[in-house]
C-alpha cells in the first residue's frame, strides 16, 4: 500500500463563461496524488484531516470512486481550505489560499499506518501550515525509520510561507528522511539549493519537473537521465505535478527491494500521465487503461 499524507482542498477554478465565474473542483497536491494513484490501480490510503462540510464530503466521494482507502482520514467541523488559481496564457497556475481555521491544519499524528504499507508521500501546504505541519514531519521521520520508501514534493506556495528562511532550513532537515525528492524548477529556484547538496543530505534521487521541457532525474550515484514532455493541447497544468508524484510512486514502490530503477522508463511513464492531466481542466489524472498504449 502507498499512503499519501496532506491536505484536501477545493480549487475555485475560473471559467470563461459566465465572466468571472469560479467552479469548485477537488484539489490539493496530496489529494490529487492519492486520486491519481487510485486511478492508476495502486493500493492507496489517504492520511489527512477533512472537513465534515459539503466540500469535505465531495472530496471523500472522489477518493472513494478511485478506490482509495479512507481509514486514516480524520474528520472535523472546521471548514475546508479554499484555493483560487489564476491561469496564465500557457495554462500554468498561481494560487491564493483561504486557510484560517480550516480542518486540514489540525491533522494529528496517527498511531500506525496500515500493515503492508510500502511507501509514504508528503508535501505542499500541509508541510507549511502549523500545527499540522509538525505532525506530518513526525510521520515522515517515523516511517522513514521503519524503512518505507518516502517521497517529498515541497510544491512551494510562497503565499503560505511567512518565514522563507525558516522554511528552507526546515526543508533541509527533512532530507535525511526522504528517499525521492521531486520538485519543479520553480521550487528549486525558490529553495535556492543545489541538487548535489540535496542528494548528499539523504535522498537517493532528485526528480525535477521542467514544464514543457520534460522531466529529469539525478541519483546519488551520479547517474542522470532526461525525458521530453509529451506534446498535447494544454487545458491547464493543475494537478500535473501531483500526477508525476503518483506515477513515480506507482512504479518505484512495485520494485523488489534492491532492484535497480529503470529511470528512463519511469520518467517516460510519469511524463505520459502528466501530459494527459494537462489536457483536462482542473486536476483530472488519467486511469491506468489510458496509459497502456
Amino acid at each position: 500500500m502507498i499512503v499519501v499524507g496532506g491536505e484536501a482542498l477545493i480549487d475555485l477554478v475560473p471559467v470563461a463563461q459566465p465572466p468571472g465565474a469560479l467552479v469548485p473542483r477537488p484539489g490539493g497536491g496530496p489529494y490529487n496524488t492519492a486520486l491519481a494513484l487510485g486511478r492508476l490501480g495502486a493500493r492507496t490510503a489517504f492520511c489527512s484531516r477533512v472537513s465534515a462540510d459539503g466540500f469535505g464530503e465531495s472530496l471523500l466521494d472522489g477518493l472513494r470512486a478511485a478506490g482509495v482507502d479512507l481509514s486514516l482520514v480524520q474528520r472535523g467541523p472546521e471548514p475546508t481550505t479554499l484555493a483560487v488559481p489564476s491561469l496564465a496564457p500557457d495554462g500554468s497556475a498561481a494560487y491564493r489560499f483561504y486557510v484560517e481555521g480550516t480542518a486540514d491544519r489540525l491533522f494529528t499524528l496517527p498511531r500506525a499506518l496500515p500493515a503492508g504499507t510500502r511507501a509514504l508521500a508528503l508535501g505542499t501546504c500541509s508541510l507549511a501550515l502549523e500545527p499540522g505541519a509538525s505532525a506530518y514531519e513526525a510521520l515522515l521521520r517515523r516511517e522513514s525509520g521503519r524503512g518505507l520508501l518516502t517521497l517529498l514534493d515541497p510544491n512551494i506556495r510562497p503565499a503560505l510561507i511567512g518565514d522563507p528562511t525558516a522554511y528552507r532550513a526546515r526543508f533541509l532537515g527533512w532530507l535525511p528522511y526522504v528517499s525521492v525528492l521531486k520538485l519543479s524548477e520553480e521550487d528549486a529556484r525558490w529553495l535556492g539549493g543545489r541538487v548535489s547538496d540535496w542528494l548528499a543530505a539523504g535522498p537517493s534521487a532528485v526528480v525535477l519537473t521542467r514544464g514543457a521541457q520534460g522531466l529529469s532525474v539525478r541519483t546519488r550515484e551520479g547517474a542522470q537521465y532526461e525525458v521530453p514532455a509529451r506534446r498535447v493541447e494544454v487545458a491547464d497544468t493543475i494537478g500535473a505535478g501531483d500526477t508525476v508524484n503518483a506515477a513515480l510512486l506507482h512504479r518505484l514502490s512495485a520494485l523488489p527491494a534492491g532492484d535497480p530503477v529503470d529511470w528512463p522508463a519511469v520518467l517516460a511513464y510519469a511524463a505520459h500521465a502528466a501530459a494527459l492531466t494537462c489536457t483536462r481542466a482542473g486536476a483530472e489524472p488519467p486511469y491506468a487503461a489510458e496509459l497502456s498504449g
